[in-house]
C-alpha cells in the first residue's frame, strides 16, 4: 500500500526510499544505502530545508556525493512512498520528535533523569564519572548506570566482584559531585541478561544493594510463536523493577518478538513494575503502537537510551516525543519522579512479586 505523493519528501521517506534502493543494490553501495536509511533518522534537519537553504546534503551523515544526487533528485520531485514493512515500521525521526516536543517544552524541561546507559565497565566507551557529567548539563538529578551483567560476554558483561568494585567507584563519582555542588547523582543498576525462561544471571545477593535493576531479553530473539510467557516470567522476578527493550526489535535487521501484550502490561500494572522505551534510533522499542496499549494497562513507562557514550543521551528526545504523542501521563513514567521518589518506588517492589 502506497501513501499519496507528497508535495514535501521528510526524512522518514527519505529512510524508506534509501532502505528500499538498499534491498536491490549490490555490495558495497548496498551497505551504502542501508547505513545512510539507518542515519537518516538521527539527521538534525530536514534534507529539503538544506537544500532550501542552498546547503550540500553531504553535511548530513552518512550521505556522500553520490547519495546526495540521488537524495535531491527524490526531493525535488516526490515519488510515492510504500508503507513500511513491519520491520522498518513504527520508528520516529529526530526532527519528527523535536517538532513535536517543541510544541510542550515542559516535557523536555523536566525531565528529572535517564535510566539505561553503559559505560567502560562493560562496553561503553566513558566513565561513569563523565556519563554523569554529561547527565548533569542536560539538568537530570539523577543517570543509573547499567551496565551488562556477566551472561552477556560479547558485550562485556560484569560479574558480581566487579558490579560491587563499580559500586565503590560510583560512590566516590557521587561524593565528587556532591562536594562540586552539583544534584546529579549516579544509580547503580545493572542490565541483566535474562533467560528465555525470565531467569535472571546474576546471584540476586548481588543485587540487593542496586537502588534499581533493569533486565532485558538478548537471546531468542528471532522467535516467530507467541513469547507472553517468558514476558511474565520476567515479570514476576523479584531482580527486576524495569523491562528493559522488550520486543528486541532492530531498525531494517530484526522485527523481535511478538507475545499478548495487554496480558504483559496488565500484570507489569498489578506489580507496579516499568516497561521500557529504548529511545536509541534503531530499536525505539517500545514503538509507539505499543505504547499506547501499555497506556491502557495504566503500567508505568521507563526511557533509556541505551547510550555507550555521552553524546548519544540526546536519543532521549525520540523516546520521549513517543510516550508524549502516545498520550501517556507525565505521572506513569519513571524518569519525572525525582531522586527520592524514585528510589522509594523501586524499593517499594521489591522482592514483592515471587518468581514462578
Amino acid at each position: 500500500m502506497a501513501r499519496a505523493k507528497a508535495d514535501v519528501l521528510d526524512n522518514g521517506g527519505i529512510a524508506e526510499l534509501l532502505a528500499i534502493d538498499g534491498d536491490g543494490a549490490k555490495p558495497p553501495l548496498q551497505k551504502a544505502f542501508r547505513r545512510a536509511s539507518r542515519r537518516a533518522f538521527l539527521w538534525p534537519t530536514e534534507a529539503a530545508q538544506l537544500l532550501r537553504e542552498r546547503r550540500s546534503l553531504t553535511e548530513l551523515p552518512g550521505v556522500g556525493p553520490y547519495l546526495e544526487k540521488i537524495i535531491r533528485r527524490w526531493i525535488e520531485d516526490p515519488p510515492s512512498v510504500p508503507t513500511p514493512p513491519a520491520i522498518r515500521r513504527g520508528f520516529l525521526t529526530t526532527t519528527q520528535a523535536q517538532k513535536a516536543l517543541a510544541k510542550k517544552p515542559a516535557w523536555l524541561r523536566d525531565l528529572q533523569g535517564h535510566l539505561q546507559m553503559h559505560s567502560g565497565w562493560s562496553d561503553g566507551t566513558a566513565s561513569g564519572k563523565e556519563m554523569a557529567e554529561t547527565g548533569e548539563k542536560r539538568g537530570y538529578e539523577y543517570i543509573a548506570i547499567t551496565d551488562h551483567a556477566k551472561g552477556l560476554k560479547i558485550a562485556g558483561g560484569i560479574n558480581e566482584k566487579q558490579l560491587s568494585e563499580q559500586g565503590v567507584e560510583i560512590s566516590v563519582v557521587n561524593d565528587g559531585m556532591k562536594r562540586a555542588g552539583k544534584r546529579i547523582r549516579v544509580l547503580r543498576s545493572i542490565e541483566l541478561n535474562l533467560s528465555p525462561r525470565g531467569e535472571s544471571d546474576m546471584e540476586p545477593r548481588a543485587l540487593e544493594k542496586l537502588d534499581v535493576g533493569l533486565g532485558c531479553f538478548h537471546s531468542s530473539l528471532r522467535k516467530k510463536e507467541d513469547q507472553t510467557a517468558r514476558y511474565l516470567a520476567a515479570l514476576r522476578n523479584p531482580s527486576i523493577r524495569i523491562l528493559g527493550h522488550p520486543r528486541g526489535r532492530t531498525y531494517n535487521f530484526r522485527l523481535g518478538l511478538t507475545a499478548e501484550w495487554p496480558r504483559v502490561f496488565d500484570l507489569a500494572a498489578k506489580l507496579d513494575k516499568a516497561v521500557e522505551i529504548d529511545c536509541y534510533p534503531d530499536p525505539q522499542d517500545l514503538n509507539m503502537k505499543l505504547v499506547r496499549v501499555a497506556k491502557k494497562s495504566g503500567c508505568r513507562i521507563s526511557l533509556g537510551t541505551d547510550s555507550h557514550g555521552p553524546s548519544q543521551l540526546r536519543f532521549i528526545e525520540l523516546g520521549l516525543a513517543s510516550a508524549m504523542l502516545a498520550g501517556v501521563p507525565r505521572e506513569r513514567i519513571a524518569n519525572f519522579m525525582g531522586r527520592e521518589e524514585l528510589l522509594e518506588w523501586a524499593s517499594s517492589v521489591r522482592g514483592t512479586a515471587k518468581f514462578e
